[in-house]
């Protein structure tokens, strides 16, 4: 299986994918669909464009991000190129991303230079796809951050077309999501508190711009001429649909918003009532995934969530993690009766230093020890006593 956290996995992923012949995007809206469909738009991933499935469960909401990610950049780079040269798609995103260090985004800033391409790469998009150092906001807004990396894919398809990105194309098209979002928020008919915080969790997407301009009124005061492509229009459609988005669907004088728009875009109404569509069905599915859509307890939300994550890393792990806690006869001691016994302040603060400790050891697990870490930690002391052998358990309840 791809582990997009473990060195080489670009290279695997395309000694896979590439065994069976794609058929190239037939066009924009082609590729778009196909896009949408696997939830990139949105930031919420649910499935990949691919020829060999690869499947989204037991992966950590990182990991799907970078597959998700690369793989809409090699859709886009054989879109433009009709070419499936993994190999010179590679080279062109390195150079791509190469070419952000003037325009707000260094991502090869952090990293040390790599034996190969390809691994550049991988570190590129590790550094891409982060949000957030704080746990908690990093889990809480992901979704939204990770919806604005489109624009990559829009950005890089000027740089394949023309071998350069148009001086401040990034601000341009970050600016009037914004300003697109926040008009749509003002047109709908019941304000609620999750759609301040949507205009929020945007604004903190912004990775090319310093601010973002939201005073906006009306839509023939958006810079609309600016978009030059569909591909550009399509997502702005979009991303206010689901700004827009409320109580189980679009509402009418929702509706009348987006086609105002879309008339404003030159874009066929069949599209924005498609649109309207795939995103009351999207999210009527993965309403309860999308951190978005759970302000309403954030807290037990990423709790959830996080928990899911934990678990992938403690299996992943497993071998390591009981090496090194049966190194400790205390902390094991401590573990078994953890399981049918209330442990008192002074146990659990010992089981938690030296669980820390253990982790400090096993470079998955140190995500104990960001800020926000210690919220995790009950689920990796729950966990644990399911991994040890059956007679873990027997004999603590024997003594």
């Amino acid at each position: 299986m791809i582990n997009p956290s473990a060195p080489g996995w670009i290279d695997k992923f395309f000694a896979e994918q590439s065994q069976l012949p794609q058929p190239f995007p037939e066009s924009a809206i082609d590729f778009y669909t196909q896009t949408r469909a696997t939830g990139f738009i949105f930031g919420h991933i649910i499935s990949f464009d691919v020829t060999f499935p690869i499947e989204t469960a037991n992966r950590l909401p990182q990991e799907i991000s970078k597959i998700g990610m690369l793989n809409t950049l090699y859709q886009m780079f054989r879109l433009v190129k009709k070419n499936n040269n993994y190999t010179e798609f590679i080279t062109e995103t390195v150079a791509f991303y190469n070419s952000l260090t003037t325009k707000g985004f260094n991502p090869l800033q952090k990293i040390l230079p790599s034996n190969t391409v390809s691994s550049k790469l991988e570190k590129i998009l590790h550094e891409r796809v982060q949000t957030n150092e704080d746990l908690f906001t990093k889990n809480f807004s992901h979704a939204i951050t990770n919806a604005m990396l489109f624009i990559d894919v829009l950005a890089f398809k000027q740089h394949l077309e023309k071998g350069s990105i148009p001086d401040k194309y990034l601000n341009k098209i970050e600016g009037i999501v914004m300003s697109i979002v926040s008009l749509s928020l003002k047109s709908k008919t019941n304000i609620s508190h999750h759609d301040s915080l949507l205009l929020k969790l945007f604004d903190a997407s912004v990775r090319y711009s310093k601010s973002s301009t939201t005073e906006i009124k009306t839509i023939n005061d958006l810079e609309l001429n600016y978009l030059q492509n569909d591909l550009e229009k399509f997502y702005m459609i979009d991303l206010a649909g689901i700004s827009l988005w409320s109580d189980e669907k679009v509402e009418n004088e929702e509706r009348y918003f987006l086609f105002k728009l879309g008339e404003s875009l030159s874009i066929e109404d069949n599209f924005v009532l498609s649109s309207i569509a795939f995103i009351n069905n999207f999210i009527a599915n993965y309403k309860k995934e999308i951190p978005y859509f759970n302000y309403s307890n954030p807290v037990k939300h990423f709790y959830d969530q996080t928990s899911d994550s934990v678990v992938v890393l403690i299996n992943r792990n497993k071998k390591r993690l009981l090496k090194e806690i049966s190194q400790s006869k205390e902390l094991m001691q401590l573990l078994a009766k953890s399981t049918h016994k209330d442990l008192d302040k002074e146990e659990k603060k010992k089981i938690k230093r030296q669980l820390l400790d253990v982790c400090k050891s096993i470079p998955s697990l140190t995500i104990f020890l960001l800020p926000g870490g210690g919220l995790l930690l009950p689920i990796l002391i729950k966990f644990i006593p399911q991994l040890m052998p059956s007679s873990f358990n027997e004999n603590e309840e024997r003594d």
